[in-house]
């Protein structure tokens, strides 16, 4: 007997009318996240992990290729060492979690519970970096984080969440800025190939860049309400670490020299724009590359002969050609099942019953756009590797960059882009800056959009800053933002 009917996804809030219930129905709804008695701290569920799980294979593997090396540094860090470096700690300090205690003895150097790790790298690059031959060291390590954040939402914002965070250590300033850029290109390129998620990459304001950088270079996404979400983010320290932390090497010429240093890095809220950008009113939209079932197999009438043992076929063919297969055999009607995975995102779904059989062909729904059409059994597992491989990423790609295209405002003046926004929703704003502080300060009073980067990409919309109508140096990328 058919278990439950009822459509899963019919509780799910529409995004029109609750862009941020709608997010957290998902996010509950598709299983990924469960609350727990630690107030802003999440449980990852198996689904919800299962992404992160091929997030991190995904970039892990490409960090590699570049030459860097995994590491794991200590989870508490002394006080005394994060006073080291001054614009860094004040960075920091309102979202630190402090151990004070250590059994029932008061600890008489508080233990910062690690919000990065930058101080604990220099203390150990202090150690072990004697000779220009000891570098670089590309470094790399996967941890958990702690920043006491106020207000807290599932991946976008949590007390504690998983990232990587890299940090590289080089002989000169050129090779630091060189990583610096280097590894933003490859955060580019895992978004937008992998993650099917267009970003805009450039250079953060000064006022907006990491506690401690010389300069910070980012990726901006916009997600389906036009809200931009920072996807990652790349900072040339310079030497300012290494001087705070007497990190010294011998250079070429037998003197002694400080080291340049970048850090980078990518966390769990890239599973919060995946959702915002590829999901819809019934669910989770994933990207086949992060996807944990990359196929789901579903027999219909299953009672009848022959059909489940074609889809064990199917299985099998698919498994053996790399494809992350699930066969549904389960007492639940095909309804129900087909309500299941469009919830979970699975990217393609083979639909399999004794007419089929008798075609010769079995039925394919994507459910990217919802397109649905018979396939011949004999070529399925070319089918199904041409599907996820090109069809479907380059499809959601194309896609989230229209909705980028269509929310992107260029504009000259506060009142053009207040008029921009009222008139057409949230999105990013183009607009020329003159550099000053004042004015990037005085746009987000007036407009409520900060400043998301100065993109690499420039364009020329006027001569003339947006604020204060003095010449113009730049044109930043703004926005509102989670």
């Amino acid at each position: 007997m058919a278990k439950n009917n009822d459509k899963k996804n019919d509780a799910i809030t529409s995004m029109d009318e609750d862009f941020a219930k709608w997010y957290t129905d998902i996010c509950k709804k598709a299983e990924l996240v469960e609350y727990t008695s630690v107030k802003g701290c999440m449980v990852i569920r198996p689904y919800g992990y299962a992404i992160w799980e091929n997030i991190q294979r995904i970039l892990d593997g490409m960090f590699k290729e570049l030459g860097h090396e995994n590491v794991c540094m200590p989870m508490f860090i002394p006080e005394s060492l994060l006073q080291k470096e001054k614009d860094h700690v004040e960075g920091f300090a309102p979202e630190v979690a402090w151990v004070t205690h250590g059994g029932n003895e008061k600890l008489e150097d508080r233990l910062c519970v690690r919000p990065t790790s930058e101080t604990l790298f220099c203390e150990h690059y202090a150690n072990i970096v004697h000779s220009y031959r000891d570098l670089p060291k590309l470094y790399n390590q996967w941890v958990s984080v702690v920043r006491w954040e106020k207000t807290t939402r599932p991946f976008l914002r949590s007390r504690e969440f998983l990232w990587q965070e890299g940090h590289t250590i080089h002989e000169t300033a050129e090779e630091a800025q060189q990583e610096t850029e280097r590894m933003l290109e490859c955060y580019a390129e895992f978004c937008e190939k992998y993650l099917a998620m267009p970003v805009v990459k450039g250079r953060k304001t000064d006022s907006d860049k990491f506690a401690g950088a010389v300069a910070t270079y980012a990726i901006e996404a916009l997600m389906h309400d036009g809200k931009a979400l920072q996807a990652g983010t790349s900072h040339y320290f310079g030497d300012g670490f290494a001087k705070a932390f007497d990190i010294q090497f011998t250079n070429r010429e037998n003197k002694p020299q400080y080291p340049h240093q970048t850090s980078w890095g990518m966390t769990t809220r890239l599973i919060g724009a995946i959702i915002m950008t590829h999901g819809d009113d019934n669910g989770l939209v994933l990207p086949p590359a992060v996807a944990p079932v990359q196929t789901v197999i579903v027999p219909v009438a299953q009672h009848k002969e022959g059909v489940l043992e074609k889809a064990a076929e199917l299985f099998s063919l698919l498994k053996n050609a790399g494809v992350r297969v699930k066969l549904d055999d389960s007492d639940n009607s095909a309804g129900w099942k087909f309500a299941e995975y469009e919830m979970r995102g699975v990217p393609v779904r083979i639909e399999i019953g004794p007419r089929d059989i008798e075609n010769g062909q079995c039925m394919i729904a994507l459910r990217y756009n919802g397109e649905k059409f018979p396939a011949p059994l004999e070529t399925i597992t070319d089918t199904v590797l041409d599907l996820l491989n090109n069809k479907i990423p380059h499809g959601m790609y194309d896609k989230a960059l229209e909705n980028r295209k269509n929310k992107t405002y260029k504009c000259r003046t506060p009142q053009e882009i207040i008029q921009q926004l009222q008139e057409k929703g949230d999105g990013f704003v183009e607009a020329m800056w003159c550099g000053s502080e004042e004015c990037e300060d005085k746009i987000k009073e007036l407009t409520g959009v900060g400043s998301r980067c100065i993109p690499f990409e420039q364009e020329h919309i006027a001569d003339t800053c947006v604020c204060c109508g003095k010449p113009a140096k730049c044109m930043v990328l703004w926005g509102k933002a989670y």
